[in-house]
């Protein structure tokens, strides 16, 4: 019988053994874009994560503000098995179940009246700025197209997403960029009213900075910003991708701020890992997308909008999001403990919610990835915010114990930190 005649009949196949794997692996077949730790995890539970070796690990790092309700959570997961059991993928040629449910509870919870889904963070701010645009050019005139951002943001990888945001050193060797694109200063009132004019067609901000430091926008700049898109009409885009989805203690950063974008993006959090974006609009705005003037392969199948939907009915729950807010607060009281005790480390904690940065003192700039790097050997996952901050992004099933362990784990990180010679660092 040959393979073919094998499996028609039904005959089960030869499983061969996995390929075995470790660090090493990474520097032999993947193209370099990264430098991942030597810890390979293999297993999660809630914000439990265990490597090759069976270590056991306390991540405060939630994959880059991705598994806000913890790795595996059961619910996720009937959810996402229930949907595989029934369909994963039927193309943009036809719609879904799923993808409608989704978008019915985004624009019920939101300002937005449509939802366009694609695969991340990226690609949800590629179709932002490509709507933006769209629609200035269709009502205004092809001169209106300048976009404005801030520097030392971060919109995503691709040319356009890399050149919109405020980071030099991701967009060297890869000109020519694309142009009619301004960087002002963030939380700049003057700067911003200097900076647009009417061949504006969009401002775009975080509400939160995340790889530029942690660092909140004040109300009073978002409002500015508000109303020099109104006066120039010119769109508000809110880059949410991180600071999203319950991060800050509401469901999406603007609900706190009281002021409402035109276009707002989404992503990480959306999905707890699974890959899915969104781009939320309103309907005079989304109207300027006819067919065929924008598109995904993948966006809005079945699998990711389940996921996602499980995702935002968990976390818009009232009482899930003051749990949230609780959780901040503890967690900043302990990390200004830490601060009060190892001053001439840290200077101060910024941030909103459970996105949250430890910035470094004068003396230690520079050095935030020696300090996660020995917080891991401690057994606690942290990230970094730029070389001088130290960046805390722990699920927002967080609890207080969890927040205990993370306390006395760094303040030991520390104390190793602080007895190692800089030359041996």
């Amino acid at each position: 019988m040959n393979e073919s005649t094998s499996m028609q009949s039904g005959a089960a196949m030869p499983i061969s053994a996995p390929i075995a794997v470790n660090r090493n692996t990474f520097d032999a077949v993947m193209v370099p874009t990264y430098a991942p730790s030597a810890l390979v995890p293999v297993r999660g539970a809630g914000l439990e994560v265990w490597d090759q070796d069976g270590n056991r690990y306390l991540d405060f790092t939630a994959g880059i503000a991705v598994t806000s309700l913890g790795h595996a959570h059961p619910g996720l997961v009937e959810a996402l098995c229930a949907q595989a059991k029934a369909l994963w993928h039927v193309s943009n040629a036809y719609t879904n179940e799923p993808v409608l449910r989704l978008a019915t509870a985004l624009t019920q919870a939101t300002f937005a009246e449509r939802a366009f889904f694609c695969n991340s963070g990226a690609e949800a701010n590629e179709a932002a700025f490509k709507l933006a645009r769209k629609h200035a050019s269709k009502h205004f005139g092809p001169t209106k197209s300048r976009i404005v951002s801030c520097t030392n943001s971060f919109h995503g990888r691709t040319l356009f997403t890399v050149s919109v945001g405020g980071q030099p050193k991701y967009t060297e060797g890869f000109g020519p960029l694309p142009q009619q694109l301004t960087h002002i200063p963030f939380n700049d009132i003057e700067a911003a009213r200097a900076a647009i004019g009417d061949d504006v067609c969009a401002l775009v901000v975080e509400p939160v900075q995340g790889e530029g430091g942690v660092l909140p926008a004040t109300k009073e700049y978002l409002q500015a910003l508000r109303d020099l898109c109104d006066q120039h009409h010119a769109l508000l885009i809110f880059d949410e991708v991180q600071c999203g989805m319950g991060r800050t203690g509401t469901l999406f950063a603007y609900m706190g701020y009281g002021v409402t974008p035109d276009i707002l993006t989404s992503a990480k959090a959306l999905g707890n890992g699974y890959p899915v974006g969104a781009m939320l609009t309103t309907d005079a705005i989304a109207a300027t997308f006819v067919v065929g003037t924008h598109g995904t392969t993948y966006g809005g199948n079945p699998l990711a909008a389940t996921v996602a939907l499980k995702v935002l009915e968990t976390i818009q729950a009232p009482e899930f999001l003051a749990r949230v807010r609780q959780a901040a607060q503890n967690l900043v009281a302990a990390l200004q403990a830490i601060i009060a005790d190892y001053p001439a480390v840290f200077s101060e904690v910024r941030g909103s919610g459970l996105m949250l940065g430890m910035v470094l003192s004068e003396q230690y700039r520079g050095r935030a990835k020696e300090i996660t790097r020995i917080a891991e050997e401690q057994g606690l996952m942290l990230l970094i915010a730029g070389p001088d901050v130290v960046r805390l992004l722990p699920a927002l099933i967080v609890s207080d114990a969890q927040i205990e362990e993370a306390e006395h784990l760094l303040r030991r990180a520390l104390d190793a930190f602080l007895a190692v010679p800089v030359a041996a660092l």
